[in-house]
């Protein structure tokens, strides 16, 4: 996932993906307990992206204007 793609996202676009992502890191922890994980590498390209998201939240939520 390219952070130009996650940056045309709304937040609650990015809330949804991150859930969806967090979703599939708990599953990849599971099939690596259990001895059934084929591609190792999505575990770190799933933290990756989670990081990225969360950046980028961060980051619209800073730019938006806070309500008093």
């Amino acid at each position: 996932m390219k952070a130009t793609d996650l940056r045309d996202m709304t937040p609650d676009q990015l809330d949804d993906e991150l859930l969806k992502l967090k979703k599939e890191q708990f599953n990849l922890r599971f099939q690596t307990a259990t001895g059934q994980l084929e591609n190792t590498a999505r575990v770190r390209q799933v933290r990756r992206d989670i990081a990225r998201i969360r950046t980028i939240a961060k980051e619209k939520r800073a730019e938006a204007p806070s309500e008093a």
